[in-house]
């Protein structure tokens, strides 16, 4: 196998109705298609899609513990303002994680994600 990267993600919600403004209000995704039960989201290289389950149990969570994004460190302080302009659940920082910023958040269903400002190599340098 020759996997060359990460290609994209699928979130189960309850309803696209309640989820999708968090997806491109708050997240700023792109929408690239809207069908009955799903829909496709875009940021740079990154694409997720929404299937929507009616009736979904999200206490649980999803065997995911959470989904990271890269983003600068100018467009990170804009963000954690946007997050919680918008009454975003926060459920860790922000803070600074080795040579980065970090903070992790909750979209409609409980998915959690995080916003994080250096790369695998600056991670390494910490923990090594």
């Amino acid at each position: 196998m020759n996997i060359s990267g990460f290609n994209h993600l699928t979130i189960n919600t309850r309803s696209l109705e309640d989820s999708l403004p968090f997806y491109i209000e708050i997240l700023q995704a792109s929408l690239i298609h809207k069908g009955r039960k799903d829909v496709y989201l875009e940021w740079g290289p990154v694409w997720i899609c929404l299937q929507e389950k009616v009736g979904l149990d999200t206490s649980a969570g999803y065997g995911i513990h959470h989904v990271a994004f890269s983003i600068d460190e100018k467009g990170f302080h804009k963000a954690v303002h946007l997050l919680k302009e918008k009454g975003v659940q926060i459920v860790r920082g922000p803070l600074k994680r080795g040579k980065g910023w970090s903070i992790n958040f909750l979209a409609p269903d409980n998915v959690q994600f995080e916003l994080h400002t250096s790369n695998l190599q600056e991670r390494m340098e910490v923990w090594n």
